[in-house]
């Protein structure tokens, strides 16, 4: 019986001793790796940041170039009719879109659903001027229509989400 509490007395304190090292080794693991991950994070900041700020910048250039007065003064041609105008206004859209869909991947999402949103109005006011144009008039007919609506209308299809990602880029810095 006196071995077994003499063994007491020289273990428990080992193991008391031993579980405090656990205790203190643990801790300093965890801040170890809770520091490593901070720096990871930071790193990856310094990679991320100037992609999303570059997808940001495309998007803005995207909105300007489709919008419908740089759309028509880069495009029109007197040669055109005004289907062809029409037709060449959409593909442009398209193209763009197409070029520059993978910017998303770097955008919130409700900042891609306004740029979306802006692109897709856009081609509902070319859309409904070109119905008011006969097929085979000029191009300079369709253009004069498009801006009529959009004057009438007092809209600014582009302005919307151009405003949300700059907004959406002033929080970021």
């Amino acid at each position: 019986m006196e071995i077994v509490e003499e063994l007491i007395k020289i273990l428990l304190p080992a193991a008391i001793v031993l579980y405090a090292m656990y205790l203190t080794v643990r801790a300093f693991l965890n801040k170890e790796f809770e520091r490593k991950l901070i720096d990871i994070k930071l790193k990856n900041t310094e990679i991320v940041l100037p992609v999303r700020l570059q997808a940001y910048e495309r998007m803005c250039l995207f909105l300007e170039r489709i919008s419908p007065n740089n759309l028509i003064l880069r495009l029109n041609n007197s040669m055109l009719s005004a289907n062809d105008l029409h037709q060449l206004l959409l593909a442009e859209i398209r193209e763009e879109y197409h070029h520059n869909l993978s910017q998303q991947v770097y955008m919130s999402d409700r900042a891609w659903q306004q740029i979306k949103a802006a692109m897709e109005e856009i081609i509902t006011i070319i859309n409904s001027a070109a119905s008011s144009v006969a097929a085979d008039g000029k191009s300079i007919d369709l253009a004069k229509a498009i801006f009529d609506r959009i004057i009438q209308q007092d809209l600014d299809p582009s302005g919307g989400a151009l405003r949300y990602i700059k907004d959406e880029i002033r929080q970021v810095f």
